[in-house]
């Protein structure tokens, strides 16, 4: 396992991430909804491994939901970075990571591949994730 450590800008939210693929190898996605394409975000995943998002302030933490409504997507109130989306599924808690927020993003290098999930319904959604996404702990007001 490499581990990686990354988080927002105004360091309120934290991420540990432990990969069990080097980072030059793992694929890079680029989602095409409208949020994702707004912030930039390039995400990755390894359900091998695990990743630990934990935030300082919590009232400075803002969890927002759209389309479908089955994962919170994690952003800092304070300085608006997206680190990454986190949904509850039948196995625990998943997650997908922003790795554009990791203090060594230029070793992830593939280039980012283009994904539309916008055909999906909630149960077809749900089932990716679990199978696709990383296990994560997430805790709020702590200092880890």
């Amino acid at each position: 396992m490499q581990e990686f450590h990354g988080g927002c800008h105004c360091g309120n939210l934290r991420l540990e991430v432990r990969l069990s693929l080097a980072p030059e190898t793992m694929q890079v996605r680029a989602c095409q909804c409208t949020f994702c394409r707004m912030h930039g975000a390039h995400s990755i995943s390894d359900p091998k491994g695990f990743a630990r998002i934990a935030a300082a302030r919590p009232a400075d933490v803002s969890r927002y939901r759209f389309g479908l409504k089955t994962a919170d997507f994690i952003i800092c109130a304070k300085c608006g970075v997206y680190i990454g989306a986190v949904c509850e599924t039948p196995s625990g808690l998943k997650a997908v990571i922003n790795v554009n927020v990791l203090k060594d993003r230029a070793r992830f290098t593939a280039m980012p591949q283009a994904f539309d999930y916008e055909g999906e319904d909630a149960g077809a959604r749900l089932a990716r994730r679990e199978a696709r996404w990383m296990p994560v702990e997430v805790t709020w007001g702590t200092n880890k």
